[in-house]
C-alpha cells in the first residue's frame, strides 16, 4: 500500500476464461498480479446467459491449461458446467481473483498504469484486459418505437420461455444465440426469426463422426489455418469481425422442421409493430433481439481504438507500451474467443511481458507465485 494505492507488477482486467488464463501464465512466469473481475462470482459471465445453452465443443476440447474439463471427453457440457469449472479452475491454481470489482478509469500516471475501481485505486506496470468484444447490448433504435405491451429482451437478459407473453414471438438475428433461442421459443409460440445466417457448418455436431473426427477438423482450421499470419487468415479476418458467425448446432433445415416463420431484417416500426424489410407488419406480443453486442472500452483512456471502437493490436500487445489485450473475437485466430483456443494468446502475451524490466521488489501483498 502507498496511500491508499496498491501496486502491481501486472493487473487482469477480467476474470472469464481469458483471464483465468492469463493468470495461469503468469503465475508460471512468477509475476506478481491480481485479476480483477466485475461479477459477483467467478464464472457468473456462463451462469447468466440462457438455461438451456450448451456448448459447442466436446469437452475433450473445453479445459484450460493445466486442468482437463472434468467430463467424459465427447460430451456438449452445459453452461453451468463451464462457469463451475472455471470456479474450481481459479481455486485449483490459487489465482488472485477479486470478484465484485467494475473498473471505471484505466489511464497513466508517469510510468505506471492506474485502475480505478469505486473507492479502489490500484497500479501496474502492466494491464492486460482479458475481455472480448462483446460487452454492450445493441438493439436498434427504433425498438424504442415499439408498443409499450409488446415485451422486448435481449439475448443478454433471456433466459427461458417462461418471461415471455402469451402469443407470437419475434426473434430478430440468425446468429447462433438467435438460431438456438428461436428452436426453443418456437415450442410453445408462434415464432417469426428475421434475418439471414451467415452459413452454417454441414454437419450435425453431435454426431459420433462429428465429435471424434469433424470436431478436430474444423479445430485445426480455425487454429492454425485462419490466423492472422496466413493471407487466407488475414482475407477472412475482417468478415469474422464484421458478420454473424455461421451456424453451429442448428441447421436451416431445423429451423423450417420447428415451424419457425422466416422472415426479411426488420429495419423500422408501424403502428406499434415491426415491420420487415419488404413491409410486412408483424404482430407479435415478443420481441427477442439477438442483435450483437457492441464495444465497452470507453473507460480506457488511451487511443488505441480505431474506426469501430475496437482496439487496434498486434496479437493482443497495443502501441500503448504494458498495455495488452486477450479474449477479443479473432485476436490472433479465428479460435481466440474460445474456451480451447485462449491459451496460446495468454502464452504469447505472457512471454511478452516476460520480456519487459524485471519485477521490483515488495510492490504488492499478493505473495509471489500467485
Amino acid at each position: 500500500m502507498n496511500n491508499g494505492t496498491e501496486r502491481f507488477d501486472t493487473i487482469v482486467i477480467g476474470g472469464g476464461q481469458a483471464g483465468l488464463s492469463m493468470g495461469y501464465r503468469l503465475a508460471a512466469i512468477g509475476r506478481r498480479f491480481v485479476i480483477l473481475d466485475a461479477s459477483e462470482r467467478i464464472g457468473d459471465g456462463w451462469r447468466t446467459r440462457w438455461d438451456s445453452l450448451r456448448l459447442f465443443t466436446p469437452a475433450r476440447l473445453d479445459g484450460l491449461e493445466g486442468m482437463p474439463f472434468p467430463a467424459k471427453g465427447d460430451a456438449f457440457i452445459t453452461k453451468d458446467a463451464m462457469a463451475d469449472y472455471l470456479e474450481a479452475y481459479a481455486v485449483t491454481f490459487d489465482l488472485p481473483v477479486r470478484s465484485g470489482v467494475r473498473v471505471e478509469s484505466l489511464s497513466r500516471r508517469g510510468d505506471r498504469f492506474v485502475v480505478v475501481a469505486g473507492d479502489e485505486r490500484l497500479e501496474a506496470d502492466n494491464v492486460v484486459v482479458a475481455m472480448s468484444n462483446y460487452q454492450v447490448p445493441h438493439v436498434p433504435g427504433f425498438a424504442k418505437d415499439l408498443a409499450p405491451g409488446i415485451v422486448q429482451l435481449h439475448a443478454k437478459d433471456y433466459r427461458n420461455p417462461s418471461q415471455l407473453e402469451d402469443g407470437a414471438v419475434l426473434v430478430v438475428g440468425v446468429g447462433n444465440s438467435g438460431a438456438d433461442i428461436g428452436l426453443e421459443i418456437a415450442r410453445d409460440h408462434p415464432t417469426w426469426l428475421a434475418g439471414q445466417e451467415f452459413g452454417h457448418i454441414p454437419f450435425h455436431i453431435e454426431s459420433f463422426v462429428a465429435r471424434h473426427v469433424l470436431v478436430r477438423i474444423v479445430r485445426f482450421i480455425g487454429h492454425r489455418v485462419l490466423t492472422t499470419s496466413t493471407p487466407i487468415g488475414r482475407k477472412f479476418r475482417p468478415k469474422a469481425l464484421a458478420g454473424a458467425a455461421p451456424l453451429v448446432r442448428v441447421k436451416p433445415k431445423d429451423l423450417i422442421a420447428a415451424g419457425i416463420h422466416r422472415v426479411p431484417r426488420i429495419t423500422g416500426v408501424r403502428d406499434g409493430l415491426p415491420v420487415t424489410e419488404d413491409g410486412e407488419a408483424l404482430d407479435v406480443a415478443n420481441v427477442v433481439w439477438c442483435t450483437g453486442f457492441r464495444p465497452g472500452f470507453s473507460w480506457i483512456r488511451f487511443p488505441i481504438f480505431g474506426e469501430r471502437d475496437e482496439p487496434e493490436h498486434r496479437r493482443g500487445v497495443t502501441d500503448e507500451p504494458g498495455l495488452y489485450f486477450v479474449g477479443l473475437n479473432f485476436l490472433y485466430a479465428m479460435t481466440s474467443d474460445t474456451i480451447n483456443g485462449i491459451g496460446r494468446d495468454t502464452a504469447y502475451v505472457a512471454r511478452h511481458i516476460a520480456s519487459n524490466r524485471p519485477v521490483r521488489a515488495a510492490e504488492t501483498s499478493v505473495p509471489a507465485g500467485t
